[in-house]
C-alpha cells in the first residue's frame, strides 16, 4: 500500500498521509536538508542589524489560530486583511499562511497562487523550499504529477536534497509506473535517512508487489513495522509482500491486524479479500 505524507508512515508513496491524508512534510519546520549551493553572504553582526517591526496585529492573530490548526478562522482573517500598507516581509507572511490553510482545508485550487507569491520573492530560502514541496504535494493528489515531478526536479537542480523531497519524486514515478525510478529515489531518500520508514515502507511494498525482488521487498516491509507496529498501511504491505512470497498463513495474519485498525481503508480491504479467497 502506497502512501502520501505523514510523520507516521505507509504506502508507496508521497511521504505519508497526516491529518489531511496527505502531508508528511511539517508545514510549520523544515529539517534534515542538504544544500549543494554555497553558503550566502554572513549577514551582518548583531548590533549592525536594523530593528525588526512587528507584524500587523491582524496577521498575527491569524498566525496565532494557524498555529491552534483553527485554519477556517485563520484563513478567514486573512482574506479580510489589506495589506495595501504592509511591508515586503508581512506580504510573505500573508501569502504564506494563507497558501497553508488552503492547503490544510484541502482547497487545491487556490492555495497555488498564495504559495507561488512566496517562491518568487526569493526571500527566504528555506520557505520556497517548502512552498515548492507543498505544491508538489498538491499537484499531485490533483493528479498533475507533471507538475509535481517538474516542482521537485528544480528543487534537486537548485542544489537541495532531502529524503521528503526523495520520497514524493519517487511517488511520482510510482504514479506513473516508473518503478525502477521509483526504487532509485527511495534509495537516495534511505541514503539521506536511514531511518525513513515511508522510504522503506514504500520501496518494500514496489519490490515485492512488482515481483522485482521479492525476498528483499519483504525484508524492508517487516523493518517499516518494526518502526511502527500500528500502522495499517505498513502492516497491510508486510501482509501483501508475504502473499506475493506465497507465504499465505503470514499474509493472513498481518492483513487481519491492518483490517482490525483500518477497517475501511478500501486497499487493505481488496487485499485481505484476495487473500482469504486464496488467489494466486
Amino acid at each position: 500500500m502506497i502512501t502520501y505524507f505523514r510523520q507516521d508512515g505507509e504506502k508507496p508513496v508521497l511521504n505519508e498521509k497526516t491529518d489531511d491524508r496527505f502531508i508528511e512534510i511539517p508545514l510549520e519546520r523544515i529539517t534534515s536538508i542538504k544544500t549543494r549551493k554555497p553558503p550566502e553572504k554572513a549577514p551582518p553582526r548583531e548590533e549592525e542589524k536594523p530593528e525588526k517591526k512587528p507584524l500587523d496585529k491582524n496577521l498575527r492573530e491569524g498566525i496565532r489560530l494557524f498555529r491552534m490548526r483553527r485554519w477556517e478562522n485563520a484563513l478567514k482573517g486573512f482574506l479580510l486583511i489589506k495589506p495595501d500598507n504592509f511591508s515586503d516581509e508581512e506580504k510573505a507572511e500573508l501569502a504564506y499562511y494563507t497558501g497553508l490553510c488552503y492547503t490544510k482545508l484541502k482547497r487545491y485550487e487556490d492555495a497555488p497562487l498564495y504559495l507561488e507569491k512566496v517562491v518568487s520573492s526569493g526571500k527566504d530560502v528555506m520557505r520556497s523550499y517548502q512552498c515548492r514541496m507543498t505544491l508538489a504535494y498538491i499537484y499531485i493528489v490533483t493528479g498533475k504529477v507533471k507538475m509535481a515531478e517538474f516542482e521537485l526536479k528544480r528543487l534537486r537542480n537548485n542544489g537541495f536534497e532531502s529524503a521528503p523531497l526523495y520520497n514524493t519524486l519517487a511517488y511520482a514515478a510510482y504514479a506513473q509506473r516508473q518503478y525502477k525510478n521509483a526504487i532509485e529515489y527511495y534509495e537516495k531518500a534511505l541514503d539521506m535517512d536511514q531511518d525513513n520508514a515511508t522510504a522503506m515502507n514504500s520501496m518494500g511494498y514496489i519490490l515485492a508487489d512488482t515481483g522485482i525482488d521479492r525476498i528483499r521487498g519483504l525484508r524492508m516491509c517487516r523493518k517499516a513495522v518494526e518502526y511502527n507496529p500500528r500502522s495499517p498501511a505498513y502492516l497491510d504491505s508486510l501482509g501483501w509482500a508475504h502473499y506475493k512470497c506465497g507465504n499465505f498463513d503470514e499474509a493472513r495474519n498481518w492483513l487481519s491486524r491492518a483490517a482490525e485498525i483500518a477497517p475501511k481503508e478500501k486497499e487493505i480491504k481488496e487485499h485481505y479479500s484476495i487473500v482469504i479467497r486464496g488467489k494466486p
